[in-house]
C-alpha cells in the first residue's frame, strides 16, 4: 500500500453528447518518500489527475487514496504548487508565507512564527527579498514563493503541477535544482506533472507517461545514480538509453502522421519571383553568401548614453542553408532577427539578401514569432489568405486557394481549415503561422522562438512539421532559440551569441547530421552528444558571465565565420 492510491479512477467531463472521457482506468500507488515524475501531452488529462490527488476533484468511478482513506477535499498533508503562481499581491513574500504557516499553525507565538517563515523563505533562496511584494518579483523567484508556501503547510506530499513551465530555460533548471536539495533533505513524496524529458529524468525515481487516450503507460524506473548533475548527464550512456527510450514512446503514442498529402502546389510565381512550385526556377539567385551580415551593430539612445546591445555581428549564409541562433536571454538574438526582418533599424554595417541591402519589411522575408499574432475573428484559411493575396496577384483565385490549402495541409490542418483562430490552441495558432510563412514562398524564413510558448511535446511535434515543409522548400532559414536540442534538430549551423551588452558571435558549431532528421534518429546517432556537449558547455561558461570580447575570441572559429 502506498501513500496515494488510484483505483479503477475514470474521470470526464460534460453531459451527454457533450462529454469528454479525460481519465480512464487509471491504477497508481505512490509509495513513501517516492518521488514520481508524470509525464505526457497537453490536453491528456495532467492537472486533472493532479486535482484528484489534491481533493480539488472527485472521480466519477473508482477511488483516490490516502494513506488507505479516501481524499474527500484538500488537506495541509498535500501541498500544491500550481503552473501559475497564483499570489496575494497585497502581501510581501514573507506575508505570503506566513499565510500557510498560519492554516497550519494558528496558535504559534510570533516570534516561532517568524522563525517558521524565516526557515522556508530561506529554503527557497529568497532571504533577501521577504519584504518584497509579488511585483516586484522576476517570474522565477515568484514561483520560488509558491514553492516556500507548499512547504510552510509541512506536507506529508508535495504536489507539483507544472512548477517549471512558465519559466526560462535557465531558471528552470535552477529552480528544479532546489526543488531536488529540498527533497533530498526531507524525504518527502513528490510527485511532477511535467511535459519536459530531461526534468523527469533528473528529478525522478519513477516516469509514467500519461497517453493521450487518458491511461497510464508503463513506468519507467530511473535508476541513475544521485545526485545527477546535468552536464554530465551528457556523458551518461545510461541516461541517452533512458531518454531514447521515454522520447520514443512518446513520439509513438502522442506524435502520429497527422499531414495529409492530397493536394499538390500550383506553379504560380510570387511578386517577389522566387516560384514556389518549380524547384529550378529559383537557379537566377545567388549560391554562395545568399544572406550576408557583415558588421552589423545595434545602439539603443539611453539617458546614460548609447548603448550597444549587438556589435560586429558577422555571418555569411549560403543559399538554403538552415542556421539556430542561440544564447542567453538578453544576448541580442532576436535583435539580430528583427534587423534581418526589415523591422529593426540597423545602426552599423549592413544585412545583404540575394545581393540586395536589407531595407524595411517585405513579403520576401516571412517572420514566425513566438506569438503567432492571428486575426482571431478569421478562420485559418482566411488567415493564411491575406499575405497569399498580396505575394500572387498574377494568380487566378483558385491557385491562391490550392496555395494556401496545401501548405494548411502540410502542417496537420487539412481538417480545421475553416476553424476560428480565437477557438485554436496555442499549438494550432502557431501551425497557421508556419504555414501562412511557407504560403509566401519566402526568399528567407525567420523564426523567432516560434515554439516558446508551447509546452515541450507540442514543440516537438511541430518542429517534426517545420521540418517536413522545410525539407520541401529548403528556404533558407534563421531561426532563434534557447533550446539546445531544438537548435541542434533544426539547423545546418548552430551559431552561439555571447552574453550582451555589446553581444556578438560567440562560437560556430557546423551540424553534420543526415537529412531528413527525427528526433528519434538523432537520439540514436553517435555524434548527436559531442554536438549537444558544444552547445550546452558554451552556454555553460556564459552562465557563469563570460561576457567580453576576448572571452568569444579565445572560443570562436574564424573560418566558421564563413558559409561552408
Amino acid at each position: 500500500m502506498g501513500i496515494i492510491n488510484f483505483k479503477n479512477v475514470q474521470k470526464g467531463f460534460g453531459q451527454g453528447t457533450h462529454r469528454t472521457e479525460v481519465l480512464r482506468n487509471i491504477n497508481l500507488d505512490v509509495k513513501e518518500g517516492e518521488f514520481v515524475a508524470i509525464l505526457g501531452f497537453s490536453g491528456t488529462g495532467k492537472s486533472t489527475l493532479m486535482n484528484l490527488m489534491a481533493g480539488l476533484e472527485s472521480p466519477d468511478r473508482g477511488s483516490v487514496e490516502f494513506k488507505g482513506k479516501p481524499i474527500t477535499g484538500p488537506g495541509p498533508e498535500r501541498g500544491l504548487v500550481f503552473q501559475s503562481y497564483s499570489l496575494m499581491p497585497w502581501l510581501t513574500v514573507g506575508g505570503n508565507v506566513g499565510l500557510a504557516v498560519d492554516a497550519v499553525f494558528p496558535k504559534l507565538a510570533k516570534a516561532d512564527r517568524q522563525a517558521k517563515i524565516d526557515h522556508y523563505v530561506n529554503m527557497v533562496g529568497l532571504g533577501h527579498a521577504t519584504g518584497r511584494r509579488p511585483a516586484e518579483l522576476s517570474g522565477g523567484m515568484r514561483q520560488r514563493v509558491s514553492v516556500a508556501r507548499a512547504l510552510a503547510m509541512n506536507p506529508e506530499v508535495l504536489l507539483l503541477d507544472e512548477p517549471l513551465s512558465a519559466l526560462d530555460a535557465l531558471t528552470r533548471a535552477n529552480l528544479a535544482d532546489e526543488i531536488l536539495d529540498i527533497w533530498e533533505q526531507d524525504k518527502k513524496t513528490c510527485i511532477l506533472i511535467t511535459n519536459d524529458v530531461d526534468e523527469a529524468i533528473i528529478l525522478a525515481d519513477r516516469i509514467i507517461p500519461l497517453n493521450p487516450d487518458g491511461t497510464l503507460g508503463a513506468a519507467f524506473d530511473v535508476t541513475l545514480p544521485r545526485p545527477r548533475d546535468r552536464m554530465e548527464m551528457n556523458h551518461d550512456e545510461g541516461f541517452k538509453k533512458l531518454r531514447a527510450e521515454v522520447t520514443k514512446y512518446l513520439m509513438d503514442v502522442g506524435i502520429e502522421a497527422k499531414v495529409e498529402d492530397s493536394r499538390s502546389l500550383p506553379d504560380v510565381t510570387p511578386i517577389h519571383g522566387v516560384p514556389s512550385a518549380v524547384v529550378d526556377a529559383q537557379a537566377g539567385m545567388i549560391e554562395e553568401r545568399f544572406l550576408d551580415f557583415s558588421q552589423l551593430h545595434k545602439v539603443y539612445p539611453t539617458p546614460k548614453g548609447p548603448l550597444t546591445v549587438v556589435e560586429d555581428f558577422n555571418l555569411k549564409v549560403n543559399k538554403g542553408e538552415f542556421i539556430s541562433l542561440i544564447g542567453h536571454s538578453g544576448c541580442g538574438k532576436s535583435t539580430v532577427l528583427t534587423m534581418a526582418a526589415g523591422l529593426n533599424e540597423i545602426s552599423k554595417g549592413a544585412i545583404k539578401l540575394d545581393g540586395r541591402h536589407v531595407e524595411g519589411a517585405d513579403p520576401e522575408r516571412a517572420v514566425v514569432f513566438q506569438s503567432p499574432n492571428l486575426f482571431p475573428w478569421l478562420t485559418a484559411k482566411e488567415n493564411v489568405a491575406i499575405g497569399v493575396d498580396k505575394v500572387y496577384p498574377r494568380a487566378s483565385q483558385a491557385e491562391r486557394q490550392d496555395v494556401v490549402e496545401y501548405y494548411l495541409e502540410r502542417v496537420g490542418l487539412a481538417d480545421a481549415m475553416d476553424k476560428g483562430a480565437a477557438s485554436m490552441s496555442n499549438g494550432m495558432k502557431q501551425r497557421v503561422g508556419i504555414a501562412r510563412a511557407f504560403a509566401l514562398s519566402p526568399k528567407l524564413l525567420l523564426l523567432d522562438e516560434p515554439f516558446g510558448m508551447l509546452d515541450s511535446l507540442t514543440r516537438w511535434e511541430l518542429q517534426e512539421v517545420l521540418m517536413e515543409v522545410w525539407s520541401r522548400t529548403k528556404v533558407t532559414a534563421v531561426c532563434v532559440t534557447h533550446d539546445v536540442d531544438e537548435a541542434i534538430l533544426l539547423a545546418d549551423r548552430v551559431v552561439m551569441m555571447t552574453n550582451g551588452p555589446q553581444a556578438t558571435i560567440g562560437r560556430i558549431v557546423d551540424v553534420d547530421l543526415p537529412r531528413p532528421r527525427s528526433r528519434k534518429a538523432l537520439l540514436e546517432h553517435p555524434d548527436y552528444y559531442l554536438y549537444r556537449e558544444q552547445v550546452l558547455s558554451f552556454l555553460e561558461e556564459y552562465e557563469h558571465g563570460a561576457t567580453s570580447k576576448k572571452d568569444a575570441a579565445k572560443s570562436a572559429k574564424p573560418a566558421n565565420q564563413e558559409a561552408a
